[in-house]
């Protein structure tokens, strides 16, 4: 059996909409990989799937991964609702358009290259590494409001 990738994932939106950002943090073999960005107008839920979505993306091989995230939207989304969207043509059980298709279906085709496993955790309840990964996307934010984020993701790793 492959080695499990640990990957807490938070987004963060000052205003919904508003300036937001996302932050990952990646965990293999005792390394640690911390990754964050920022983008201007965007809101809650779009800066939770671009966390997720840029962590899979720094993967570099399918791996066993599990997913760790405080929204439910992302972790409900990609586990129970995502299959009858595609099945309606991406529309809504209400026969709405699917809000953030585009994330949903990067993250959809990102998932499926890897065996991943789905856990929530109530956010900002002192879970250790969803709380740095909420400082990370604060973090993002504030770069991005004194220009040094420029609305681009941006890797700290530490090893």
């Amino acid at each position: 059996m492959a080695e499990l990738v640990e990957i807490f994932t938070d987004g963060a939106c000052r205003g919904n909409p508003g300036p937001g950002g996302w932050g990952a943090l990646l965990r293999y073999r005792g390394h640690e990989r911390r990754l964050r960005g920022a983008v201007a107008a965007t809101t809650n839920n779009r800066m939770e799937l671009t966390a997720v979505i840029n962590a899979l993306q720094a993967l570099q091989r399918p791996s066993c991964v599990r997913v760790t995230t405080d929204s439910q939207y992302v972790r409900n989304g990609i586990t129970q609702w995502i299959a009858n969207w595609k099945r309606r043509g991406w529309r809504t059980a209400a026969n709405k358009p699917v809000k953030n298709e585009d994330l949903w279906r990067t993250l959809d085709t990102l998932a499926t290259a890897h065996q991943v496993e789905w856990k929530w955790v109530r956010g900002h309840s002192g879970h250790a590494e969803n709380e740095l990964a909420d400082r990370l996307a604060n973090q993002a934010i504030d770069e991005l409001s004194q220009g040094d984020g420029g609305g681009r993701a941006t890797d700290r790793s530490r090893h």
